[in-house]
């Protein structure tokens, strides 16, 4: 019998400082949850927007996988090993902190907001030699069907991470029903509706909802509207 834990949008913890607007799905900086720690090796789930100019100043990390999917504007990031850039909708970048690293992140337009998900992912392994990822995906490649945009190998499509994690991307118009087969054995999925509203193994989800769901190896999807989902399979053990 698949297991399930449902967090709908109204419930995730919510940071509004001005220039950032952070809703966390799960404990975060001052929103800590003990009922909401991680799902599986999925540790964060940020859903933020930045003010036009502004961005998070230069800061550590440490053995985890970071993921950073733009979903409007332009992202500016630079970091210690020298890498410089600029991500924007239809982008994916993955980097993985290992034995460390430093890096801003800033709103590129002073006229527009910036929105992105910041994702924190466990690695499998420690200690890694520090590693940035970024790729542009079309978006059409999405239509009616679910993108690869991250997987555990770097010959697959998609960023890789030192992780059995596959992130996948839907953009489903109303009506329209599919599967998702799992990778793994022993993964579950976390689905994260972007947009609109879909029904996924019998539960109804709305715009900004989590749903996850393990011990199973298929979820049934349905769009009960133009939707937009990311999924998220993940090793369900830490």
């Amino acid at each position: 019998m698949a297991q399930t834990i449902l967090h709908r949008a109204e419930t995730r913890g919510h940071a509004n400082h001005g220039w950032l607007n952070s809703y966390h799905t799960f404990s975060f900086a001052g929103y800590q949850n003990p009922a909401r720690v991680h799902f599986g090796v999925l540790r964060v789930l940020n859903d933020d927007t930045v003010a036009g100019g502004m961005g998070f100043g230069t800061h550590p990390h440490d053995n985890m996988e970071i993921i950073s999917i733009p979903l409007s504007g332009d992202l500016e990031h630079k970091d210690s090993m020298g890498n410089v850039g600029i991500i924007r909708k239809g982008d994916v970048q993955a980097m993985s902190a290992g034995t460390g690293v430093a890096h801003s992140e800033k709103n590129h337009n002073r006229d527009q907001e910036v929105k992105f998900l910041q994702i924190w992912v466990f690695p499998n392994k420690r200690g890694v030699q520090p590693r940035y990822d970024q790729q542009s995906f079309r978006e059409e490649d999405r239509h009616n069907q679910f993108q690869q945009v991250l997987s555990p190998n770097p010959d697959d499509a998609g960023v890789w991470i030192h992780q059995d994690a596959w992130f996948h991307l839907g953009k489903l118009d109303a009506g329209f029903a599919t599967e998702y087969q799992l990778k793994k054995a022993g993964n579950g999925v976390y689905a994260f509706v972007l947009e609109g509203d879909v029904t996924i193994n019998g539960q109804t989800l709305h715009r900004r909802d989590g749903f996850g769901i393990w011990e199973t190896d298929r979820l049934d999807i349905r769009a009960d509207s133009n939707a937009e989902v990311l999924l998220m399979e993940v090793p369900m053990a830490v």
